[in-house]
Protein backbone atom coordinates (compact mmCIF):
# COMPACT_ATOMS: atom_id res chain seq x y z
CA UNK A 1 0.00 0.00 0.00
CA UNK A 2 0.88 3.51 -1.21
CA UNK A 3 1.66 5.86 2.76
CA UNK A 4 -1.57 7.80 0.37
CA UNK A 5 -4.17 5.54 -0.06
CA UNK A 6 -6.11 5.83 -3.29
CA UNK A 7 -9.89 6.88 -2.30
CA UNK A 8 -12.77 5.42 -3.94
CA UNK A 9 -15.58 8.13 -2.93
CA UNK A 10 -18.93 6.75 -3.56
CA UNK A 11 -21.92 9.59 -3.65
CA UNK A 12 -25.22 9.73 -5.70
CA UNK A 13 -27.39 6.85 -5.58
CA UNK A 14 -31.38 6.84 -5.82
CA UNK A 15 -32.34 8.38 -2.62
CA UNK A 16 -33.99 11.44 -1.93
CA UNK A 17 -30.93 12.74 -0.81
CA UNK A 18 -28.85 11.94 -3.68
CA UNK A 19 -28.01 16.18 -4.49
CA UNK A 20 -26.67 16.05 -0.93
CA UNK A 21 -24.61 12.92 -0.99
CA UNK A 22 -23.57 14.40 -4.53
CA UNK A 23 -22.17 17.70 -2.85
CA UNK A 24 -20.80 15.93 0.30
CA UNK A 25 -18.70 13.43 -2.05
CA UNK A 26 -17.13 16.21 -4.23
CA UNK A 27 -15.91 18.54 -1.14
CA UNK A 28 -14.35 15.34 0.36
CA UNK A 29 -12.91 14.35 -3.12
CA UNK A 30 -11.58 17.90 -3.11
CA UNK A 31 -10.11 18.05 0.18
CA UNK A 32 -8.15 14.73 -0.48
CA UNK A 33 -6.86 15.58 -3.59
CA UNK A 34 -5.53 18.94 -2.67
CA UNK A 35 -3.90 16.42 0.53
CA UNK A 36 -2.10 14.79 -2.40
CA UNK A 37 -4.24 11.67 -2.88
CA UNK A 38 -5.40 9.81 -6.11
CA UNK A 39 -9.12 9.79 -5.66
CA UNK A 40 -12.18 8.98 -7.77
CA UNK A 41 -15.86 9.26 -7.31
CA UNK A 42 -17.85 6.95 -8.40
CA UNK A 43 -21.84 6.81 -8.34
CA UNK A 44 -24.18 4.11 -6.61
CA UNK A 45 -24.64 2.67 -9.60
CA UNK A 46 -23.90 -0.07 -12.32
CA UNK A 47 -19.90 1.31 -12.74
CA UNK A 48 -19.27 0.63 -9.29
CA UNK A 49 -18.64 -2.98 -9.13
CA UNK A 50 -16.46 -2.58 -12.13
CA UNK A 51 -14.59 0.18 -10.53
CA UNK A 52 -13.39 -1.25 -7.42
CA UNK A 53 -12.35 -4.48 -9.59
CA UNK A 54 -10.56 -2.54 -11.91
CA UNK A 55 -8.65 0.43 -9.73
CA UNK A 56 -8.87 -1.38 -6.24
CA UNK A 57 -8.50 1.50 -4.55
CA UNK A 58 -6.80 1.26 -1.17
CA UNK A 59 -10.32 2.20 1.09
CA UNK A 60 -13.56 3.50 -0.37
CA UNK A 61 -15.46 6.15 1.51
CA UNK A 62 -19.74 5.75 1.35
CA UNK A 63 -21.15 9.11 1.13
CA UNK A 64 -24.35 8.28 0.30
CA UNK A 65 -27.13 9.86 2.16
CA UNK A 66 -30.59 7.85 3.37
CA UNK A 67 -31.66 4.14 2.60
CA UNK A 68 -29.12 1.86 0.92
CA UNK A 69 -26.33 4.16 1.90
CA UNK A 70 -26.75 3.93 5.79
CA UNK A 71 -28.95 0.80 6.59
CA UNK A 72 -25.97 -1.51 6.05
CA UNK A 73 -26.45 -2.54 2.99
CA UNK A 74 -23.76 -0.66 1.08
CA UNK A 75 -21.68 -1.62 3.99
CA UNK A 76 -22.21 -5.43 3.67
CA UNK A 77 -21.51 -5.55 0.59
CA UNK A 78 -18.23 -3.47 0.95
CA UNK A 79 -17.63 -6.04 3.58
CA UNK A 80 -18.12 -9.03 1.15
CA UNK A 81 -16.07 -7.55 -1.49
CA UNK A 82 -13.29 -7.30 1.66
CA UNK A 83 -12.34 -3.83 0.76
CA UNK A 84 -11.74 -1.19 3.37
CA UNK A 85 -13.96 1.46 3.53
CA UNK A 86 -14.81 4.29 5.68
CA UNK A 87 -17.70 4.38 8.65
CA UNK A 88 -19.51 1.93 10.88
CA UNK A 89 -20.00 -1.92 9.72
CA UNK A 90 -22.96 -3.19 8.67
CA UNK A 91 -24.74 -4.75 11.44
CA UNK A 92 -24.44 -1.63 13.70
CA UNK A 93 -24.93 1.02 10.49
CA UNK A 94 -28.45 -1.01 10.25
CA UNK A 95 -29.35 -0.60 13.92
CA UNK A 96 -28.60 2.82 13.82
CA UNK A 97 -30.30 3.84 11.04
CA UNK A 98 -33.21 2.75 11.80
CA UNK A 99 -34.65 5.39 14.46
CA UNK A 100 -36.99 3.36 16.59
CA UNK A 101 -34.42 0.62 16.79
CA UNK A 102 -31.51 2.52 18.08
CA UNK A 103 -34.07 4.76 20.50
CA UNK A 104 -34.77 1.09 21.75
CA UNK A 105 -31.34 0.38 22.43
CA UNK A 106 -30.05 3.69 23.64
CA UNK A 107 -33.02 3.55 26.26
CA UNK A 108 -32.02 0.41 27.38
CA UNK A 109 -28.44 1.64 28.02
CA UNK A 110 -29.91 4.36 30.07
CA UNK A 111 -30.03 7.22 27.46
CA UNK A 112 -32.97 9.87 27.72
CA UNK A 113 -34.78 9.85 24.29
CA UNK A 114 -38.49 11.19 23.70
CA UNK A 115 -41.34 8.49 24.24
CA UNK A 116 -42.05 7.64 20.82
CA UNK A 117 -44.37 4.99 18.63
CA UNK A 118 -43.69 3.27 15.27
CA UNK A 119 -46.14 2.63 12.83
CA UNK A 120 -46.24 0.92 9.25
CA UNK A 121 -48.31 2.30 6.41
CA UNK A 122 -50.23 -1.27 6.41
CA UNK A 123 -51.83 -0.41 9.83
CA UNK A 124 -53.53 2.28 8.75
CA UNK A 125 -54.89 0.83 5.37
CA UNK A 126 -56.32 -2.07 7.58
CA UNK A 127 -57.66 -0.15 10.20
CA UNK A 128 -58.38 3.07 9.35
CA UNK A 129 -56.65 6.02 9.48
CA UNK A 130 -59.06 7.66 11.82
CA UNK A 131 -59.70 5.08 14.00
CA UNK A 132 -55.65 4.45 14.68
CA UNK A 133 -55.09 8.41 15.34
CA UNK A 134 -57.81 8.59 17.68
CA UNK A 135 -56.05 5.37 19.23
CA UNK A 136 -52.78 7.15 19.58
CA UNK A 137 -53.68 10.41 21.71
CA UNK A 138 -53.34 8.70 24.51
CA UNK A 139 -50.25 7.52 24.39
CA UNK A 140 -48.94 10.62 23.57
CA UNK A 141 -49.41 14.21 23.96
CA UNK A 142 -49.35 16.97 21.62
CA UNK A 143 -46.97 18.36 20.03
CA UNK A 144 -45.65 15.50 18.75
CA UNK A 145 -42.94 14.77 16.23
CA UNK A 146 -43.48 13.02 12.94
CA UNK A 147 -40.86 11.06 11.02
CA UNK A 148 -39.75 8.52 8.32
CA UNK A 149 -37.71 5.71 10.61
CA UNK A 150 -35.03 5.52 7.65
CA UNK A 151 -33.29 8.26 5.97
CA UNK A 152 -31.82 11.67 6.92
CA UNK A 153 -31.02 15.28 6.12
CA UNK A 154 -34.65 15.66 8.25
CA UNK A 155 -36.90 15.01 5.03
CA UNK A 156 -40.71 13.93 5.51
CA UNK A 157 -39.88 15.52 9.13
CA UNK A 158 -42.39 17.78 10.34
CA UNK A 159 -44.31 18.92 13.83
CA UNK A 160 -47.85 18.33 14.06
CA UNK A 161 -50.24 20.18 17.05
CA UNK A 162 -53.29 18.38 16.81
CA UNK A 163 -55.08 15.28 15.15
CA UNK A 164 -55.10 16.69 11.94
CA UNK A 165 -51.91 18.47 11.51
CA UNK A 166 -50.96 14.38 12.85
CA UNK A 167 -52.62 12.91 10.01
CA UNK A 168 -50.71 15.35 7.24
CA UNK A 169 -47.80 15.10 8.68
CA UNK A 170 -48.11 11.04 8.61
CA UNK A 171 -49.13 11.74 4.86
CA UNK A 172 -46.03 13.13 4.59
CA UNK A 173 -43.73 10.75 5.97
CA UNK A 174 -44.92 8.03 4.13
CA UNK A 175 -44.06 9.49 0.94
CA UNK A 176 -40.73 8.76 2.36
CA UNK A 177 -40.76 4.77 3.77
CA UNK A 178 -43.66 2.49 4.27
CA UNK A 179 -43.03 2.86 8.39
CA UNK A 180 -42.95 6.08 10.19
CA UNK A 181 -42.34 6.98 14.16
CA UNK A 182 -44.47 9.54 16.38
CA UNK A 183 -42.22 11.17 18.68
CA UNK A 184 -42.83 13.15 21.36
CA UNK A 185 -41.91 16.65 20.83
CA UNK A 186 -38.99 18.34 23.42
CA UNK A 187 -38.52 22.02 23.03
CA UNK A 188 -34.83 23.40 23.91
CA UNK A 189 -31.65 23.85 22.04
CA UNK A 190 -30.70 21.28 19.34
CA UNK A 191 -27.23 20.13 19.91
CA UNK A 192 -25.52 17.96 17.18
CA UNK A 193 -22.09 16.48 18.46
CA UNK A 194 -19.44 15.02 15.93
CA UNK A 195 -18.14 11.91 17.06
CA UNK A 196 -14.12 11.04 15.97
CA UNK A 197 -13.00 7.48 16.71
CA UNK A 198 -9.67 6.46 15.49
CA UNK A 199 -6.42 5.58 17.19
CA UNK A 200 -7.28 7.44 20.55
CA UNK A 201 -10.87 5.77 20.56
CA UNK A 202 -14.16 7.70 20.37
CA UNK A 203 -13.49 11.87 21.14
CA UNK A 204 -15.85 14.23 20.79
CA UNK A 205 -15.62 17.70 18.46
CA UNK A 206 -17.04 20.95 19.40
CA UNK A 207 -20.30 20.19 19.62
CA UNK A 208 -22.73 22.96 17.52
CA UNK A 209 -25.90 24.31 18.60
CA UNK A 210 -28.06 25.37 15.56
CA UNK A 211 -30.91 27.82 15.54
CA UNK A 212 -32.89 28.37 13.06
CA UNK A 213 -36.22 31.43 12.27
CA UNK A 214 -38.78 29.07 13.14
CA UNK A 215 -36.99 26.41 15.63
CA UNK A 216 -37.31 23.76 12.84
CA UNK A 217 -34.00 22.13 11.56
CA UNK A 218 -36.00 20.45 8.79
CA UNK A 219 -34.07 19.94 4.92
CA UNK A 220 -34.49 23.54 3.71
CA UNK A 221 -32.88 24.89 6.51
CA UNK A 222 -30.18 22.63 6.42
CA UNK A 223 -29.28 22.81 2.84
CA UNK A 224 -31.53 25.70 1.09
CA UNK A 225 -31.70 28.41 2.81
CA UNK A 226 -29.20 31.05 4.84
CA UNK A 227 -31.35 31.70 8.27
CA UNK A 228 -29.95 28.79 9.90
CA UNK A 229 -27.36 30.07 12.58
CA UNK A 230 -24.65 27.89 13.72
CA UNK A 231 -22.82 28.42 16.85
CA UNK A 232 -19.48 26.48 17.49
CA UNK A 233 -19.02 25.73 20.11
CA UNK A 234 -22.33 25.48 20.88
CA UNK A 235 -23.33 28.52 24.01
CA UNK A 236 -23.69 25.68 26.69
CA UNK A 237 -21.83 26.04 29.95
CA UNK A 238 -19.10 24.04 31.24
CA UNK A 239 -21.30 21.38 32.88
CA UNK A 240 -23.88 20.78 29.64
CA UNK A 241 -21.22 21.11 27.43
CA UNK A 242 -19.78 17.93 29.45
CA UNK A 243 -22.74 16.05 29.51
CA UNK A 244 -23.96 16.24 26.04
CA UNK A 245 -20.41 15.37 24.79
CA UNK A 246 -19.99 12.35 26.89
CA UNK A 247 -23.59 11.56 25.99
CA UNK A 248 -22.67 11.47 22.60
CA UNK A 249 -19.80 9.03 23.02
CA UNK A 250 -21.89 7.27 25.17
CA UNK A 251 -24.40 6.45 22.28
CA UNK A 252 -21.55 6.19 19.52
CA UNK A 253 -20.58 3.35 21.63
CA UNK A 254 -23.95 1.71 22.52
CA UNK A 255 -24.58 1.77 18.75
CA UNK A 256 -21.21 0.23 18.27
CA UNK A 257 -20.08 2.73 15.41
CA UNK A 258 -16.90 3.03 13.98
CA UNK A 259 -14.57 5.85 12.36
CA UNK A 260 -17.07 8.71 12.56
CA UNK A 261 -20.83 9.77 13.14
CA UNK A 262 -22.78 12.35 14.12
CA UNK A 263 -25.37 12.28 17.29
CA UNK A 264 -28.47 15.07 17.57
CA UNK A 265 -29.59 16.02 20.93
CA UNK A 266 -32.06 18.59 22.35
CA UNK A 267 -30.83 19.70 25.29
CA UNK A 268 -34.18 20.91 27.08
CA UNK A 269 -35.06 24.36 29.47
CA UNK A 270 -34.23 22.06 32.77
CA UNK A 271 -30.70 20.87 31.22
CA UNK A 272 -31.46 17.53 30.65
CA UNK A 273 -30.05 15.84 27.11
CA UNK A 274 -32.51 14.09 25.19
CA UNK A 275 -30.96 11.72 22.33
CA UNK A 276 -32.75 12.34 19.19
CA UNK A 277 -30.92 10.94 16.30
CA UNK A 278 -27.54 8.88 15.26
CA UNK A 279 -26.00 9.79 11.73
CA UNK A 280 -23.45 6.83 10.51
CA UNK A 281 -22.57 9.02 7.64
CA UNK A 282 -22.87 12.50 7.78
CA UNK A 283 -23.22 14.94 5.66
CA UNK A 284 -19.78 16.58 4.51
CA UNK A 285 -21.69 19.36 2.07
CA UNK A 286 -20.07 23.60 3.24
CA UNK A 287 -23.18 23.78 5.67
CA UNK A 288 -23.16 20.26 7.36
CA UNK A 289 -22.46 20.04 10.77
CA UNK A 290 -19.39 17.32 10.98
CA UNK A 291 -17.02 19.55 8.18
CA UNK A 292 -17.69 22.84 10.74
CA UNK A 293 -17.04 21.00 14.16
CA UNK A 294 -13.48 19.10 12.69
CA UNK A 295 -12.54 22.90 11.33
CA UNK A 296 -13.17 24.45 14.79
CA UNK A 297 -11.42 21.34 16.40
CA UNK A 298 -8.52 22.03 13.95
CA UNK A 299 -8.68 21.34 10.02
CA UNK A 300 -11.70 19.73 8.26
CA UNK A 301 -9.17 18.42 5.44
CA UNK A 302 -6.42 16.97 7.99
CA UNK A 303 -9.61 14.99 9.89
CA UNK A 304 -10.05 13.61 6.26
CA UNK A 305 -6.42 12.36 5.92
CA UNK A 306 -6.37 10.91 9.60
CA UNK A 307 -10.20 9.11 8.66
CA UNK A 308 -8.75 7.49 5.18
CA UNK A 309 -5.85 6.31 6.69
CA UNK A 310 -6.89 4.71 9.67
CA UNK A 311 -9.65 3.31 7.66
CA UNK A 312 -7.32 2.29 5.08
CA UNK A 313 -5.83 0.00 7.85
CA UNK A 314 -8.29 -2.24 8.14
CA UNK A 315 -9.11 -0.80 11.69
Amino acid sequence: MTTTPRILIIAGGLTHERDVSVRSGRRVANVLHQAGHEVRVCDLDASLLPTLEEWSPDVVWPLVHGSIGEDGSLQALLESLGVPFVGSHSVQAMMASNKPTAKGLLASAGVSTPAWLSLPQSLFRQLGATAVLQALDPRLTFPVVVKPTDGGSALGISRADGTEALRSAMVDAFAYGERVMIEQFVGGTEIAVSILDLEDGPAPLPPIEIVTDDGSYNYDARYTTDTTQYFVPARLDAALTSAVTQAAVQVHQVLGLRHLSRIDFIVDSEGSVWFIDANVAPGMTDTSLFPQAAEAAGSFADTCRRIVAFAASGR
